[in-house]
């Protein structure tokens, strides 16, 4: 993983056309619609919500991810920030973010070293500045493991206090676009992850079929419009030459009817003359009519009383039928009304067991932090005590080794003094023989 990664976008602070027919029948826009619409209906899963555990641990990681990201984020703007949380977290969690940022400039600071020599060494040629170079990518490598560390560290600290990390997330402002970005495509991951999580093979394979057919259709569609412009576009040019022809008919009509118009005036008297007759001979006709069509009014009015008396019978049948359906509909409700009192009866319970389980949880944490502290006393004290030990065998020692010297040195020391009485002794016998 490379120091853009680690640091650079995580840790930034504030200062990431159809013919006129189809225009007609259906708009490109009602089309589209229409498309979406049905893509959607067949590519929505049958289910929605997940069934197995597996598929709701995966959900489960993803979530959490991304809240960690959201937090690890924010920490920059954090600590370039910190009055905007004053008062409001822990000294010990401000200091801990102020420590991770510091680590995080000083790792910039040396990667940018880092980059500065190697130009400076390709430019020069002068390979004694390779084992700098090469010592200073060693520590840019344990410094990134620092930033890790430190990154988990606090972390760790804001997932523990869950105020705490909440507050980061709404009093602070700041996160890069690039995080932005980052985040953004995890959400999406999420809910392209969930959605094949609630897919099953069926239903993929339906999809997969599904799409080949929709491309296939659009590509079919898609020539056909080609072909359809390519038709209108040879339409209107005969049309614009048939306009030119229909416009010279046009004035030659318009002089023919000013002729027309003086023949009409004469053959619109006699016209209304002979109308006049056959007015006459037609209202002679339309009262026959009239009697023939009140008769057949009678006729059907009678008809008419008849269907209104089967329809009540059939209509009484109905509502009877109605009655029983609805009886039986409020039976299955009072039935499942119980059932689910029962049920709620029962969560109610278990949910009494699961609170009085997290309290004793609770407590237990608690117990194990205070054990946690005097272990690490104890552990400090048996230290303390091994020191002590310790450094009493060396004194000890030192004292068996002093005392072991200096009787050596007086042993040697009468050794010499008795040789030296024995030789007088016997200088002065042999004195006295002589």
């Amino acid at each position: 993983m490379s120091t853009e990664v680690i640091v650079a976008p995580l840790y930034q602070g504030s200062e990431i056309n159809t013919n006129n027919r189809l225009r007609l029948a259906m708009g490109p826009a009602s089309k589209k619609a229409l498309l979406s619409c049905t893509a959607t209906n067949q590519m929505d899963p049958a289910r929605t919500k997940l069934t197995t555990i597996e598929t709701k641990r995966i959900i489960s990681v993803l979530d959490e991810t991304i809240r960690k990201i959201e937090l690890v984020t924010l920490l920059s703007a954090a600590a370039y920030n910190p009055e905007s949380l004053e008062g409001l977290l822990e000294d010990d969690i401000i200091k801990a973010v102020r420590d991770h940022e510091d680590f995080c400039n000083t790792l910039l600071e040396l990667d940018n070293l880092v980059k500065e020599e190697e130009d400076e060494l390709a430019e020069s040629g002068d390979y004694r500045l390779q084992f700098l170079v090469d010592e200073h990518k060693h520590s840019l490598m344990l410094l990134k493991e620092e930033v890790k560390g430190s990154a988990r560290n606090t972390l760790r600290i804001f997932l523990l206090n869950l105020q705490a990390g909440e507050i980061l997330r709404t009093q602070v402002v700041g996160r890069s676009e690039e995080a932005n970005i980052f985040l953004q495509a995890l959400i999406e991951f999420r809910g392209f992850v969930f959605e094949k999580l609630l897919t099953s093979p069926m239903e993929e394979k339906e999809k997969n079929q599904f799409m080949e057919e929709i491309s296939l259709q659009e590509k079919k569609d898609s020539d056909m419009i080609h072909d359809l412009e390519a038709e209108l576009s040879s339409t209107m040019k005969s049309r614009d030459s048939e306009m030119e022809k229909e416009n010279f008919v046009i004035q030659e009509l318009k002089s023919h009817l000013h002729q027309v118009l003086k023949f009409s005036e004469n053959h619109l008297l006699r016209t209304k003359q002979e109308a006049e007759k056959q007015q006459k001979a037609e209202l002679r006709a339309s009262q026959a009519r009239i009697t023939k069509i009140q008769q057949d009014i009678l006729k059907l009015r009678n008809q008419y009383h008849s269907i209104i008396e089967e329809n009540r019978d059939s209509e009484q049948a109905l509502r009877k039928k109605k009655y029983k359906l609805e009886t039986e509909i409020e039976n299955w409700i009072q039935k499942y009304d119980t059932e689910m009192g029962e049920k709620q009866t029962e969560y109610e319970e278990l949910d009494e067991i699961h609170t009085e389980e997290k309290a004793q949880l609770a407590e237990l944490k608690e117990k194990h932090a205070v054990l946690v502290q005097e272990f690490v006393q104890i552990r400090e004290e048996r230290l303390i005590t091994s020191k002590k030990k310790l450094e009493a065998e060396k004194e000890l020692a030192l004292m068996v080794r002093a005392a072991t010297l200096i009787q050596a040195f007086w042993k040697g020391y009468l050794v010499r003094s008795m040789l030296k009485s024995k030789r007088k002794k016997k200088k002065g016998r042999g004195r006295g023989k002589k």
